[in-house]
């Protein structure tokens, strides 16, 4: 018997919605259909233990090929099992479960797990016909469900600590420890508070690993500052979404860039962090700036629909990953950040970096 989470039945649900609906559905920055991209699919293909399977069309059936084997079965069958499974998803409060109906409608057609194979990049890859241009390309897709936990785009490591040197304030001991020893459930941010609260300043040193430091350098050299004072931004103020603190750098500008035309930097620039991190970007292992076979999200969202998001239409793409995440503090005991330290006789705090979807 197969039993999954919400996130891995997802993965089966965005298969059987996708082949019955037949197009796949740009989305925008708040989650809204585009309705002048559409893409009509071609075939569907999901990487087996056993193989490749390739799901295409022979009219109102869905044609099924697989190594050696082949089936044809009517696409309103997809349709009626993704309703179901859909009501499944949205009716269970388990962690995990199992669905014998659906579990036995897949095995009909060899497919006999819930997860694409592991070993491959993308949950699924899809061939559109894409309207405007007359190609078809070839798109592979991570699965992001809003059926169950808000999934996380950027992984936190001690590679992606902050180290900030507290200036302007000398502190005593006493003052230290009584910092130190804030145990509230907002405990970092209220530690940086008190700290800024006490006449010093954060100045951003580095991050604690060297390869992260570099990555962000590679996307853009003034990177490792940017996300330093948006890091200090959420752990100073009431915000957390990531569009609401780079609009609030974006107004302090601490870099000092030319704003006289209104350029958009900080924001720009983010982005640009935002989509390397979706396609590939680890925080402990060096970025070439090679994408992974993955270009891009498919959303499933709370009442079924999909969305897709991919490079192949990078604005959108960029747009829902800045508009839809926020930053979250990881746990600062397994992480080593959060609490002054000497070093030197000089006094540092370490900050990081989460970033996980709002929904």
């Amino acid at each position: 018997m197969i039993t999954g989470n919400k996130g891995e039945w997802s993965e089966i649900y965005t298969l059987l919605k996708t082949i019955s609906d037949k197009n796949l559905f740009a989305g925008d920055s708040n989650l809204n259909k585009i309705e002048s991209l559409i893409f009509p699919i071609i075939k569907v293909l999901r990487d087996e233990t056993s193989g490749t399977y390739e799901f295409s069309y022979d009219s109102d059936l869905v044609v099924i090929k697989g190594n050696e084997e082949e089936f044809r079965i009517p696409i309103i069958e997809f349709q009626n099992k993704a309703v179901y499974l859909l009501s499944k998803l949205k009716e269970t409060t388990d962690a995990t479960f199992s669905i014998p109906e659906i579990e036995n409608f897949i095995n009909s057609f060899k497919c006999v797990s819930l997860k694409a194979k592991s070993s491959v990049k993308s949950d699924i890859r899809i061939v559109i016909h894409d309207l405007r241009t007359g190609a078809t390309p070839e798109l592979g897709f991570s699965i992001k469900s809003q059926l169950g936990k808000p999934s996380t785009l950027f992984n936190s490591s001690q590679g992606s600590n902050f180290i900030y040197k507290i200036v302007d304030k000398t502190f005593t001991d006493e003052e230290i420890n009584s910092i130190n020893n804030i145990e509230t459930q907002s405990k970092i941010q209220d530690r940086v508070k008190a700290i800024i609260e006490n006449g010093a300043k954060l100045k951003f040193k580095t991050t604690e690993g060297s390869v992260f430091y570099n990555n962000l350098v590679l996307v853009d050299s003034l990177l490792p500052q940017i996300m330093a004072s948006i890091i200090l931004q959420f752990n100073s103020s009431s915000e957390n979404k990531l569009a609401d603190l780079v609009n609030s750098i974006e107004l302090q500008n601490p870099l000092s860039y030319d704003v006289s035309n209104n350029h958009n930097y900080y924001s720009y620039k983010v982005k640009r962090l935002l989509t390397d991190i979706a396609l590939g970007m680890l925080p402990t292992s060096v970025w070439t700036g090679k994408l992974d076979a993955t270009g891009g999200y498919l959303v499933v969202k709370d009442n079924g629909d999909i969305l897709c998001y991919h490079i192949y239409n990078r604005n959108e793409f960029e747009d829902y990953l800045l508009y839809n995440t926020k930053i979250i503090n990881p746990s600062s005991t397994r992480l080593r950040f959060g609490k002054l330290y000497k070093d030197n006789g000089e006094l540092f705090i370490k900050l990081n970096l989460q970033i996980r979807f709002i929904k």
